[in-house]
């Protein structure tokens, strides 16, 4: 007879926290970090699973939990997390500004234009120093994240003054694109907008950016940029904001910045499928296959055409029997 197995107790380093049920005010604890900055998402859920986070004074180790950021205290290395009312701003930034949160040598940071906000603000995505327009600033660390992620391609227009006038085969060329050691450098979209003099104003679109990529392009192609400034991200525009000013973005406009994420990882994800989409090269699209043309419910066929159509019928039996008489 076998003997009874020993009943172990499982051994917990760290107590375990369960999502209260029915609460719809509970957010992930990873999102959480995320939107107060602390990193993506992703990182947020190695800070927790390396035992980093703690709820109420209790570590959590385990991905999944819903908290309550308003009522529950939370912390990350001993630093409370601070959840405040999210902000989203658009700036004119000027030349000599750096997109960091910080800078050891102590130049000018965006934020700096800024100077009564309480909250803790990012750049979405960069423009280099020299370079001068729309950047979108906000509290949101999360969205600041996925807006500015090459994955989600939100584009990005520019006005550029070059040296010398490009032709058709220059603005072909950076449409296709040249590789550099990062890999290819191209602009989705590249016209010419006015001459002034020696130089010329193009206006490029990029979905993704790299690390001064336009001036790089330019360069290459023997143009050196005299000034490049950002006039749109996504569907916000510029408009009328003065250089060093801001202003904060609509609810409508957020929600079309949201909506245009959603869009993109949808597209990405494979699902739902695109609308009006070509069909691939070299692959052919079945025909369609006909219906027939029944009748609209309550409406009735035309006389004339259904005398037609009996007469038709009976013209082969009328020959038949036209032959049998011979």
């Amino acid at each position: 007879m076998a003997s009874p197995r020993r009943k172990t107790r499982t051994q917990r380093t760290t107590p375990t926290l369960k999502t209260p049920q029915g609460d719809d005010s509970l957010v992930r604890l990873q999102k959480v970090l995320a939107s107060a900055g602390f990193g993506s998402r992703r990182h947020c859920e190695e800070f927790i699973q390396s035992g980093r986070v703690t709820v109420d004074g209790k570590t959590v180790v385990e991905l999944g939990l819903r908290v309550d950021p308003a009522k529950q205290k939370i912390q990350l290395d001993g630093e409370t997390v601070n959840v405040e009312k999210k902000v989203y701003y658009v700036l004119n930034k000027p030349t000599g500004f750096l997109c960091t949160h910080s800078d050891p040598a102590g130049r000018r940071r965006v934020i700096d234009l800024f100077p009564k906000a309480k909250q803790r603000l990012f750049t979405v995505g960069r423009l280099d120093e020299n370079s001068e327009g729309l950047i979108l600033v906000t509290n949101d660390g999360e969205f600041a994240n996925r807006l500015a992620h090459p994955r989600y391609r939100v584009s990005r227009v520019y006005e550029v003054q070059v040296a010398g006038i490009p032709t058709p085969d220059i603005l072909r060329q950076m449409r296709e694109g040249l590789r550099f050691s990062e890999g290819y450098f191209r602009v989705d979209r590249a016209r010419r907008v006015r001459v002034k003099g020696k130089t010329a104003v193009l206006q490029l679109t990029l979905n993704q950016g790299r690390n001064r990529e336009i001036r790089r392009l330019l360069a290459r192609l023997g143009h050196k940029v005299m000034k490049l400034r950002r006039i749109q991200f996504g569907p916000i525009k510029l408009g009328k904001v003065n250089l060093g000013e801001h202003r904060t973005l609509t609810p409508h406009e957020v929600k079309q910045l949201e909506a245009l994420l959603e869009t993109k990882r949808e597209i990405r994800s494979g699902r739902p499928p695109r609308k009006n989409a070509a069909p691939a090269k070299g692959k052919r699209t079945a025909p369609a296959k006909s219906k027939s043309a029944a009748p609209a419910k309550g409406k009735r066929s035309s006389p004339v055409k259904g005398k037609a159509a009996a007469a038709a019928k009976k013209r082969p039996q009328q020959k038949a029997t036209k032959s049998r008489r011979r």
